[in-house]
């Protein structure tokens, strides 16, 4: 009856740690999709900067200077005006005519899915996909908040 030998052994040991190891690994940091985040990083981030402080690169090639996003609620009474900002982004009670410097989102957002859709030839609730990325945006500037 052969033995294992104590390499053979150890091999074994060394295999069972670096499984545990990558399984462990592998659980520690699980991908996480943060769609707010990415909304802001690909629609607000240029003008507010990454961090939400006003500071991003385009933002001094703008009238005024956007606002610290991170600063709403605090400026507020601690309480961030989510219906306002829904407004804001989707551009009701903005004048039709003249400029603003913030893109009215709410449009961007329709023609964008419009025609996302139309060439993938599905139906879709337009006003249902905006609503969706509007919130899930404020969702996220709701968390970047100064506490």
């Amino acid at each position: 009856m052969s033995h294992p030998t104590k390499s053979s052994a150890s091999r074994a040991v060394l295999l069972a740690v670096g499984l545990a190891f990558c399984g462990t690994a592998a659980l520690a940091q699980p991908a996480v999709y943060d769609a707010g985040k990415l909304e802001y990083m690909d629609n607000c981030a240029s003008c507010h900067g990454v961090d939400g402080k006003g500071n991003g690169p385009l933002g001094n090639l703008l009238q005024r200077s956007p606002p610290d996003l991170t600063l709403l609620a605090k400026n507020n009474q601690g309480v961030l005006p989510m219906n306002r900002l829904y407004e804001v982004l989707d551009g009701a009670n903005v004048p039709s005519h003249g400029t603003r410097d913030m893109p009215v989102w709410g449009r961007e957002y329709r023609i964008e899915e419009a025609q996302r859709l139309r060439e993938a030839r599905r139906h879709y609730d337009e006003p249902a996909v905006v609503r969706a990325r509007i919130l899930t945006l404020l969702e996220y500037i709701s968390r970047i908040q100064a506490r």
